[in-house]
């Protein structure tokens, strides 16, 4: 589903990721790691096509980003951390409704995949509010709906339980989980150990731009006798990037 070849991305002298490969399969969950600076949502931007890579590519759904951008981007959802930039005078529905007319969809597939979403992450006691008075933790399952609606087969989830409060950030991990049911492939990146731990299949770290381990979690840990995952994460980055 997912096949990244030797992604690199220089910006003037400052090489920000550096010749990344690795692979997600379909209804896999493979965790995208590293602490700030390490190039992960520099590798997510050139996997939605939103970045030009400056070596290297990748194929999702065994299109090639480079050669098949437009076709790429209807293959994919992608939520950034960060503001979520909704629009406030519009509701939930008006939202992730604009959205999926940008995806073309129809207006009956459109109510249905919303009205399915809303369920999902419940939604449904404000789905018709404006957003402008929403909660964070509101406003990012909107967000999430939004970036989803069109029912991709990739999913690209950089932080998405950030600022969420627990049964918040319960509710987007057990949607990811029952993506991954739907046999989706995802990207998830996050800084909560535990989060890593709960939901992905295997992991890929970065430091300061250059993979330093692809594999599963229990392998990680069992290669540094059974060690706290977040131990073993700090020794490999080296501690902090600048």
């Amino acid at each position: 589903m997912i096949e990244v070849m030797g992604l690199t991305k220089k910006f003037k002298e400052v090489t920000a990721v550096d010749n990344i490969s690795f692979k997600v399969n379909k209804g896999e969950i493979v965790g995208l790691l590293g602490e700030n600076g390490a190039g992960k949502t520099t590798t997510l931007r050139m996997i939605s096509t939103m970045l030009k890579p400056s070596l290297g590519t990748a194929k999702i759904c065994d299109l090639d980003l480079i050669k098949n951008p437009d076709e790429v981007r209807k293959k994919i959802g992608i939520l950034f951390g960060g503001e979520v930039g909704l629009y406030d005078r519009l509701t939930a529905r008006e939202n992730i409704k604009y959205f999926a007319d940008l995806g073309g969809l129809s207006n009956e597939e459109a109510n249905r995949n919303i009205d399915m979403l809303a369920e999902m992450l419940d939604m449904k006691e404000y789905i018709d509010r404006r957003v402008g008075k929403f909660s964070r933790g509101m406003k990012q399952k909107v967000a999430i709906a939004r970036a989803i609606v069109h029912n991709p087969e990739v999913m690209l989830f950089d932080e998405p339980t950030i600022g969420l409060d627990v049964s918040s950030s319960a509710i987007v991990q057990d949607f990811i989980l029952d993506c991954k049911k739907r046999q989706r492939a995802i990207v998830f990146s996050s800084h909560s150990m535990r989060e890593v731990e709960k939901l992905c299949d295997r992991v890929v770290i970065i430091n300061k731009g250059k993979l330093v381990y692809e594999g599963t979690v229990e392998d990680l840990k069992n290669e540094n006798n059974g060690e706290d995952l977040e131990r073993v994460f700090l020794r490999m980055v080296g501690g902090k990037n600048e």
